[in-house]
């Protein structure tokens, strides 16, 4: 059985926030901080509007290999994708669409886990991430997204993996020049869906 080691100092531990809380709605604040790290930022007022962006991002792009593995992804894919088997080629695809467990509007990340259908990889092993998520799952900070974890599974039932995705990957250490989409996806795509937690 592990322990905690004590803090060493624990009055320094404040129990609040360093951050000024946010002036403006969390999706403002998200969408802003998302944006600015080369997310590309997608607000939905309802599902129809979801379903319709997604297949213009599709269709622009002509990507033919989606690859997915959740039943909602698949409801909101075009009626060509829907005829053959789901794409399941995950080093192979043109992009990969999951959901997240939470967004942290203060810093502009999505909060995955390895609890979702999508598992561990998709996320980061596609060359473009396309994420579904909804305006229930904003957060302000991490501590909150962090809370609100432990409330869902429990402590004893935390996922293996809790990754914090912040814009596509990128990278100075090469000659100090800014490379995009070396240890991850070139391209973040973030559909926020208008839902009301009363009616989720």
């Amino acid at each position: 059985m592990t322990q905690s080691t004590p803090l060493p100092f624990p009055a320094s531990e404040g129990a609040s926030s360093v951050f000024q809380p946010s002036r403006q709605e969390l999706e403002i604040e998200f969408g802003e901080q998302f944006s600015s790290l080369q997310g590309k930022f997608i607000y939905c007022s309802d599902r129809q509007e979801l379903e319709s962006g997604l297949q213009a991002l599709i269709a622009h792009n002509k990507w033919e290999k989606i690859y997915f593995v959740s039943e909602e992804a698949e409801s909101l894919l075009p009626e060509s994708f829907l005829q053959r088997p789901p794409f399941a080629d995950l080093a192979g695809c043109d992009a990969a669409i999951t959901g997240c467990e939470a967004l942290v509007a203060r810093t502009g990340s999505i909060v995955l886990s390895s609890a979702q259908p999508s598992g561990r990889t998709t996320s980061v092993y596609a060359p473009v991430h396309i994420c579904i998520a909804y305006t229930d799952q904003l957060v302000y900070d991490i501590r909150d997204a962090l809370q609100a974890l432990r409330e869902k599974y429990g402590l004893a039932g935390l996922p293996s993996l809790i990754s914090f995705a912040t814009g596509p990957s990128r990278t100075a250490d090469i000659e100090k020049t800014l490379v995009v989409g070396v240890h991850g996806p070139g391209e973040v795509y973030l559909f926020l869906v208008e839902r009301n937690p009363l009616a989720s």
